[in-house]
């Protein structure tokens, strides 16, 4: 399962992290916010199609089980969108391959994701999701290195994240042995109201699964207007062109596979032994926030890196422990819980959608040809700040 997350993280955030900005500088050259509406399209694909896979996933019936199905053909879309982007002779059409790339291995991703929900323990939720959250932080680093070697081949440089992904998701395909669902009982027809009704929940009934959505809302935001632009933000600072930030990001990434180690595996076993997530989560937000503060002003490299490695052991504290309360205050875990991870999903996509088209107007502050970033990384820093708040003094039901 680990090994698997590592490869679909690399095949669906490595575009996300490099690759694209490379092809839209070449397309586009000196417009960069073509890369925000770029994002913001492909997350909004996504976003809709989350709770109808996530409820399709929770009615399947097939010897395959609930979940395998949507991994192979997740991958399968996600390979396809891949290949468009490599070859995306055009803006649009590279826009339309990307829209098809985070559908597909968002979806493999979250079908992944479907499966923890179905098998964890919660005495195991901590160690599992922050191994996960680890490899997830890990694996775009790796995957940038790889696409950094071999950055003057536009085809290579989308190709290879997703072969790795295609590669290290078999084992877990053959090996899973999830049971088949042909025996259990069918569900009946799904009609268009129903359907309607799987992309929203009554807060009322589920407050913790209410607030703690909220909460990470509102990091996610501010986590996407950190990332997005961080290739440019590495460039305009210190002066060098955007095809050599390839060295300095895997210098970065280097930093952060030890501060990821430390925040999402440490911070995923300590918040098990002890019981505890609010605490972490709010601690991750903290941490996060600095990071962002420091990158706002940031204007040489020791402190950009600093910076850098605050936000990430930020991000990997908050995804393993907060991945592990997700799965605490999931509703109707036995017949639904596809569909509630779609909707927890939703707190981080929507920020994938909005946040990179929020963030040019924060660029844009100053009235000056050169993009200021001082107030994008400001608001990031406050909204997770944010986030971490509510979840902290709002989710009762989880220590």
């Amino acid at each position: 399962m680990i090994a698997a997350n590592f490869g679909l993280a690399m095949a669906l955030i490595v575009p996300m992290a490099f690759s694209l900005a490379l092809r839209v500088d070449r397309l586009a050259p000196g417009r960069e916010e073509v890369l925000g509406y770029i994002l913001g399209a492909g997350s909004a694909v996504a976003l809709v199609a989350g709770p109808l896979v996530g409820t399709l996933s929770d009615r399947t019936r097939s010897r395959l089980g609930r979940r395998r199905p949507y991994l192979i053909g997740g991958a399968a879309v996600g390979a396809a969108g891949t290949v468009t982007m490599a070859y995306a002779p055009s803006v649009a059409v590279l826009g339309l391959g990307w829209a098809v790339t985070s559908l597909g291995w968002g979806t493999a991703l979250a079908a992944l994701g479907n499966v923890q929900a179905d098998r964890l323990p919660r005495r195991q939720r901590g160690r599992v999701a922050g191994l996960a959250g680890f490899t997830t932080q890990v694996a775009p680093v790796a995957g940038v290195l790889l696409a950094g070697s071999v950055s003057g081949n536009r085809l290579l440089v989308f190709l290879l994240p997703a072969a790795v992904g295609t590669v290290l998701l078999l084992p877990f395909l053959l090996l899973s042995g999830e049971p088949g669902t042909r025996t259990l009982p069918v569900r009946e027809r799904l009609t268009a109201a129903q359907l309607l009704g799987t992309y929203a929940f009554d807060p009322r009934a589920h407050p913790d699964f209410a607030w703690n959505w909220l909460g990470r809302f509102a990091f996610f935001f501010g986590q996407t207007m950190n990332t997005t632009f961080l290739t440019f933000l590495y460039a305009q600072r210190l002066g060098v062109p955007l095809t050599d930030v390839a060295g300095i990001v895997a210098v970065s990434g280097g930093i952060s596979v030890v501060t990821s180690m430390v925040g999402a595996v440490g911070g995923g076993f300590l918040s098990d032994r002890l019981g505890r997530r609010r605490p972490f989560v709010f601690a991750a937000a903290a941490i996060f926030a600095a990071g962002s503060a420091v990158l706002a002003f940031a204007d040489v490299l020791p402190v950009l890196l600093a910076g850098a490695a605050l936000t990430t052991l930020g991000i990997a504290l908050f995804a393993a422990v907060n991945q592990a309360t997700v799965l605490d205050v999931l509703p109707d875990r036995d017949t639904a819980a596809g569909r509630y991870m779609a909707l927890t999903g939703f707190s981080q996509k929507i920020p994938g959608a909005l946040a990179p088209l929020v963030a040019p107007l924060l660029i844009a502050i100053g009235g000056t040809e050169e993009a200021n970033y001082t107030p994008l990384y400001a608001a990031s820093a406050l909204l997770a700040l944010l986030g971490g708040s509510i979840i902290l003094v709002r989710v009762k039901g989880v220590r």
